[in-house]
C-alpha cells in the first residue's frame, strides 16, 4: 500500500482561518492546466479524487485530503489563471501565497510543469517565492507521454541545468495519463514525511511577497 492510496476528501477552505489542525502535509501546486489534477488521479489511483477541467483555473480553493497517519495531501489553486474576474483572481493570489509562507507544517511542495512548456515566468516566480521558506520543491515535468524519448531526457537536462543553483529542488518526468514516475514521487513524499523537514519549522518572518496571479 502506497502512500497515496487511502487519500480521501477532507475539506475545502477558503480563508486561512478556515485551514484544519496542523499536521505534516505535501501540497501541489502548478500553473492552470499543467496536469495538477491528473497527477493528484494517477498517485492515488483514482479518477476523480481531484477535478480534471479542460477550464483552467478549476481549482478555486484549498482543497485537503487526509493520507491517513496524520498527513495531508493539499491540492492549491493553480496560477496563471483564465478568464476569472479579477477580485476572485486577487483573492486566490492572496490565499496562496498566505498559505505558502505561514503554513508551518507544510514540509514540501510538488510543483507541476508541463513538460512541453517548462519553467515559463510564472514558474520562476513560484520557485523564486516559495524558495524563502527553505522548503525542498520536487518538479514534476507532466505530460511527458507526449514527448519522444529524446525529447523527454533533453527537456529534463535543460530544466536541471537551469534549476543548478537550486540544491532544495529535485526534478523529475511525470505522465498522468501513463501513470509513469509515480514511485518515483513516493520516494520523495515519503523522504519528507520520514524527516519531518517541516513539521517543527519556525514560521515564515517578514512580510509576504507576491506571487504569480
Amino acid at each position: 500500500m502506497t502512500i497515496f492510496q487511502n487519500a480521501r476528501f477532507f475539506t475545502t477552505v477558503n480563508h486561512l482561518k478556515d485551514l484544519p489542525p496542523t499536521r505534516a502535509e505535501i501540497a501541489f501546486v502548478g500553473r492552470s492546466n499543467a496536469g495538477k489534477s491528473s497527477a493528484i488521479n494517477a498517485l492515488c489511483n483514482r479518477t476523480r479524487l481531484a477535478f480534471v477541467s479542460k477550464t483552467p483555473g478549476r481549482t478555486q480553493h484549498i482543497n485537503f485530503f487526509d493520507l491517513g497517519q496524520e498527513r495531508y495531501l493539499v491540492d492549491l489553486p493553480g496560477y496563471g489563471y483564465a478568464e476569472v474576474p479579477e477580485a476572485v483572481r486577487a483573492h486566490w493570489v492572496e490565499l496562496l501565497g498566505q498559505y505558502l509562507q505561514s503554513r508551518t507544517s507544510l514540509i514540501g511542495l510538488l510543483l507541476i510543469m508541463d513538460s512541453r512548456r517548462p519553467l515559463r515566468d510564472l514558474d520562476w516566480k513560484m520557485i523564486e517565492f516559495f524558495r524563502e521558506t527553505g522548503r525542498p520543491v520536487h518538479i514534476l515535468l507532466s505530460k511527458a507521454d507526449k514527448l519522444s524519448r529524446q525529447e523527454q531526457q533533453k527537456v529534463l537536462a535543460s530544466v536541471k541545468k537551469e534549476l543548478h543553483d537550486y540544491p532544495q529542488i529535485s526534478i523529475q518526468l511525470f505522465s498522468g495519463s501513463k501513470k509513469t514516475g509515480i514511485a518515483e514521487v513516493e520516494q520523495q513524499v515519503q523522504g519528507w514525511f520520514a524527516a519531518g523537514a517541516g513539521a517543527a519549522a519556525e514560521e515564515n518572518g517578514g512580510e509576504a511577497g507576491t506571487l504569480p496571479g
